[in-house]
């Protein structure tokens, strides 16, 4: 689950409508209501004036602020480094901070959106708690997935009070039904396995992560209800594939081409669905009193106003699913993907599983994840190389804004931090282009004082996958234990390796998101659990 980060970040199976895409979104757009019969310029009249209605006004040019560099602006100028940034930004991103990143220095860097301006953690800190109407969270999120027509992005705070109250308190009471959604879950999609079996993991987990979050969100009323299930996963599918149609046709033809865009259309049938499964549980509940420990029971206990419609519970409770569901099912994805790249990372996260359940009596309990610290480290270390996201903490700056030092944010500048880059600096993180899986296990032993800052879930600035300050995911530390949870079940239940001559397969970069590639499979065979 997702705030800043994800808002999320679409990995799993986003990543084959990514590349649908390459191919057929350079198709123009058919308009088919528009009849080729009539005269040319009664034609021409018609449509100009359509447009000019539907068209939105302008936003106010962007004002760069002079001396600070732009980095991967080459030959084709800043148009091309525009487009560049669309499938190169990890390097462009990695350029400008080694540049002059590192040592606290800004840098812009070219992207469809406008010159995004990087800034150093000195600002981050005085930015995380500034008004919201002057440096906006949600814009930017908007913006990036199209939200006015594909409806990505909620101003609602609904769903982060709920989770970061009731949600993270209640964690250790959720896991059970977690953990027996994981055993179902895993028992509908991967086959016996009884010798190696060629499996696309990629599309697997997002199958598997949607059943276990759903069971988190409304029991086994939702996990087990394959239209709710499905419908989660196509609504950020379809919501990707029709931002990104979107990108590519002008912005005074969106508010027409929308309306012909499948893609568009299908999303109010995922809200259809929501209403049509969700609305009669609640009822459900409010006849029999039943106060189930789950997401949906929780929100509607602090809906407030206009919160207090199940139409509107509904309705977020579909937009959570899209930042819970694909950024969970592309961790354990990535992790698969480096364990089969490193095995001799294997055993021993194996046995220090099977050492903490002893030690537990075989339960998965608060306990037993505190006694998993190199399975914390490695999966840290995995996101580390494969964030959800390049960039994080990204705000829109709507007004003027005069920070302590004296230096002015012009209006209209998109801000962030080039996390994956902050990652990769030397003077953070020693031999940052090593994958080293239990580096984060070496640093909690050397300084066990800062040990909670080195744990997968944490957020600081020297580690921002899930952002920073008031709008850090609130969902991370659920998120944490359901992807241990995964593991714990597959690195105790299959053996997994790659096929014959395949390589470890890289990240797909779409913008600012880093997405893991679902070309590759992975050869599965069922193990005799020691639990």
């Amino acid at each position: 689950m997702a705030s800043d980060t994800t808002v999320s970040s679409l990995p799993s199976a986003v990543v084959h409508a990514q590349l649908w895409l390459r191919a057929k979104v350079t198709e123009p757009v058919q308009l088919p209501w528009i009849s080729t019969s009539l005269h040319p310029l009664v034609l021409l009249t018609l449509v100009c004036s359509v447009l000019y209605l539907l068209t939105p006004p302008r936003t106010k040019k962007q004002r760069l602020v002079p001396n600070i560099p732009v980095v991967g602006v080459g030959v084709g100028g800043i148009g091309a480094a525009r487009k560049r940034f669309l499938s190169e930004s990890r390097d462009m991103l990695l350029e400008g901070y080694r540049k002059y990143g590192g040592n606290g220095g800004m840098f812009y860097v070219p992207s469809p959106l406008g010159e995004r301006l990087m800034i150093p953690p000195k600002y981050v800190e005085e930015l995380k708690s500034a008004p919201v109407d002057k440096v906006d969270f949600v814009a930017t999120f908007i913006e990036m997935f199209e939200g006015k027509y594909t409806t990505m992005g909620s101003r609602s705070t609904l769903h982060p009070r709920t989770v970061k109250h009731q949600l993270n308190q209640n964690l250790i009471n959720v896991m059970p039904a977690v953990e027996a959604e994981i055993r179902d879950a895993f028992a509908a999609q991967i086959p016996p396995c009884e010798d190696w079996t060629a499996l696309n993991m990629a599309d697997k987990f997002v199958q598997i992560v949607a059943r276990v979050s759903s069971r988190m969100f409304g029991g086994t009323a939702l996990s087990q209800h394959d239209e709710w299930v499905q419908s989660t996963i196509n609504f950020a599918t379809d919501g990707f594939i029709g931002a990104q149609k979107l990108k590519k046709t002008p912005v005074w033809l969106r508010p027409i081409a929308s309306r012909f865009m499948p893609e568009i259309q299908k999303i109010s049938h995922h809200y259809d669905v929501a209403r049509k499964v969700l609305i009669p549980l609640l009822q459900e509940r409010d006849k029999t009193g039943e106060r189930p420990l789950d997401l949906l029971q929780w929100m509607k206990e602090n809906a407030q106003g206009e919160e207090t419609d199940y139409n509107y519970i509904a309705e977020i409770q579909l937009k959570v699913s899209f930042a819970a569901i694909h950024t969970s099912a592309a961790a354990p994805t990535q992790l698969i993907y480096d364990l089969c790249a490193m095995p001799e990372y294997i055993e021993p996260l194996r046995d220090e599983i099977i050492q903490a359940l002893r030690e537990e009596n075989g339960k998965l309990t608060k306990q037993a994840f505190l006694k998993m610290p190199r399975l914390d480290s490695f999966m840290k270390e995995s996101q580390r190389f494969n964030p959800l996201l390049l960039i994080t903490f990204e705000r829109l700056v709507t007004d003027d804004l005069t920070l302590s030092d004296g230096f002015t944010i012009p209006a209209n500048t998109q801000i962030g931090v080039p996390t994956h880059a902050v990652t990769m600096d030397s003077t953070l993180y020693p031999d940052p282009e090593k994958f080293d899986g239990f580096r984060f296990h070496r640093l909690k032993s050397h300084d066990p004082i800062a040990a909670s800052r080195q744990v997968y879930a944490a957020s600081n600035l020297a580690s921002m996958s899930f952002g920073y300050g008031r709008h850090a995911c609130p969902g991370r530390f659920f998120a944490s234990n359901e992807i241990k949870a995964i593991m714990v079940y597959l690195l105790l239940n299959y053996d997994f390796k790659f096929p014959e001559g395949q390589q470890r397969p890289p990240s797909l970069v779409v913008e600012t998101q880093y997405l893991p590639n679902h070309a590759a499979t992975v050869l599965m065979r069922k193990r005799t659990p020691e639990f």
